[in-house]
């Protein structure tokens, strides 16, 4: 299947390097603009993300990279391109909506820039931090401390009669990392949103080429902290490919139970807030109290509420015996019948519908134009998820039976797909732990090498959406690059089309009913 997938989707004339389940191939610069539109147009592959690496000790250049995914087959398509002698390359951001932050944060930390590319305001370093510092060179040490400069950041305006700004934030009322938002205002009605994040920056990228493998699964656990078990599976999934490793069909399984009861305890903890921030006190305390029940699961089960030191390369750490499978399967019926007796109360009241449909709408077209994922683009009907579209762990043999979509893109929808989720997620759970399979949970004193000059992509369904992780070794096998993608990355671009024509009130619930991570997308 590989072989028909690269003659159908590479040009004619690219020779391809396969590693396990991404085919890596050099492109002109000059044609790159148009491989990224023979693929995405032509062929329907899905632009995941693109990134640089600095290999001017090893090759005198920087290469630019662009993943894809063939959806339905586990397989990525990974395009690059050499900069030797230039610091220039072509921008694709008119093509791909997804790609503009991408090439921001490429000139911000690697000082490449895309040319025609419509904004190169700095994304994520701040205006302390000097123009030409690029902290992911390879000659910038991690310990840098750089001088402190100042300037002014420009917000994007609108003109007109009557027009004003709110600014809100970074730090805000509720107890919630920090974030600013620029609204620019007609009356009550939100004309323009902005946000501005970066401010919980900790340096991953840099962190991830000095630490220890051990230290660096748990940097990818701290990534995005509510999402540390989605972090450290995509993180140990791409070290697995680059080792040859293979982990036990137990360790397989019990990745997906783990992955589902993080998805639990966020969906309950996301409806419940949602709910809260209506007025609506008795959905919003139901929705707390589920979200702790799921945490004191996954503590029990693993010592950690938000199962941190449960992935390992080659499996994971923390095991379920006969006793404990037996009794989460009496608590998970217990806590789907309770769900759903709270869900048809919250359903009736009248009060918290009218807040909740029609506020934040998003459309299919700015959903595929932002190239959306996870839960806001199920929201609008975009049945993408990577448990069928790129089945990993043991989602092969534990499927959804569908995805859970709704079409009106609003808070309502993307409320109504947690609950639908939810739901799958005890299906799951309930039918891995029936047919568990026998067997060690990870190999023993087993030492792990990387490949050589090798790259690997490594995709999971977080409960947000889609994670991605792509890593690179250089020439001694070493782990050269970490290139981690919060769905958070992602879905942030979108929120200032679901603010257009709101009302300041209703912010804070369309806000929630995305609740992106803001530490998820600073890195």
């Amino acid at each position: 299947m590989q072989k028909e997938i690269m003659q159908s989707y590479l040009p004619q004339d690219a020779v391809a390097e396969i590693f396990d389940d991404a085919a890596v191939f050099e492109v002109p610069s000059a044609e790159i603009k148009h491989v990224v539109e023979e693929l995405c147009v032509r062929h329907g592959a899905e632009f995941k993300l693109m990134t640089a690496t600095d290999e001017r000790a090893e090759h005198d250049c920087f290469k630019i990279w662009y993943v894809f995914g063939v959806p339905g087959e586990h397989f990525f398509l990974v395009p690059f391109i050499r900069l030797q002698d230039t610091e220039i390359f072509p921008s694709i951001a008119s093509m791909v909506g997804r790609a503009m932050d991408d090439e921001r944060r490429i000139k911000t930390f690697f000082g490449l820039t895309p040319l025609e590319h419509p904004d190169l305001r700095p994304i994520i370093l701040h205006e302390h931090w000097p123009e030409d510092v690029f902290p992911l060179r390879k000659d910038c040490n991690w310990k840098t401390r750089p001088r402190m400069e100042s300037g002014e950041y420009v917000f994007q305006k609108v003109e007109g009669e009557g027009i004003y700004e709110i600014p809100v934030g970074p730090i805000h009322a509720g107890i919630i990392e920090p974030g600013h938002f620029r609204f620019s205002m007609a009356g009550e009605h939100i004309m323009l949103l902005e946000p501005r994040l970066g401010y919980v920056h900790k340096g991953s990228e840099k962190l991830f080429e000095v630490l220890p493998l051990e230290e660096k699964i748990t940097l990818a656990e701290k990534i995005s902290g509510d999402s540390s078990f989605g972090h450290s599976l995509a993180f140990c999934q791409a070290l697995e490919s680059l080792s040859d490793t293979h982990p036990s069909e137990r360790a397989l399984s019990l990745r997906v139970v783990y992955a589902e009861l993080e998805r639990l305890a966020n969906h309950f903890g996301d409806l419940g807030a949602i709910m809260m921030d209506t007025g609506y006190s008795f959905g919003g305390a139901h929705g707390a109290r589920m979200r702790e029940r799921m945490m004191q699961i996954n503590e029990r089960l693993t010592g950690s509420r938000f199962l941190r030191g449960v992935n390992a390369v080659g499996g994971v750490c923390k095991d379920v015996n006969d006793t404990e499978v037996k009794a989460l399967l009496a608590e998970l019926q217990e806590i789907s019948e309770d769900f759903s007796e709270v869900i048809a109360v919250t359903e009736e009241s009248v009060s918290l519908l009218n807040r909740l449909k029609g506020a934040g709408v998003i459309s299919l077209k700015i959903a595929q134009q932002e190239g959306l994922v996870g839960v806001a683009a199920k929201a609008v009907g975009i049945a993408r998820d990577t448990r069928l579209d790129y089945p990993y762990a043991a989602y092969r043999d534990w499927a959804l039976a569908d995805i859970a979509t709704e079409t009106s893109g609003d808070v309502y929808a993307r409320f109504r797909v947690r609950i639908k989720e939810a739901h799958a997620s005890i299906r799951i759970i309930q039918a891995v732990l029936d047919q568990l399979p026998k067997g060690a949970i990870h190999p023993k004193n087993k030492k792990v090498t990387f490949k050589k000059n090798a790259l690997s992509v490594s995709a999971v369904e977080g409960w947000r959406g889609e994670i991605v992780y792509v890593v690179k070794t250089n020439e001694k096998g070493t782990i050269s690059r970490v290139v981690p993608r919060d769905p958070s990355c992602v879905n942030w671009a979108a929120l200032k089309h679901a603010g257009y024509d709101n009302v300041i009130p209703d912010f804070p619930l369309i806000n929630k009913s995305f609740n992106l991570s803001y530490s998820g997308n600073d890195m």
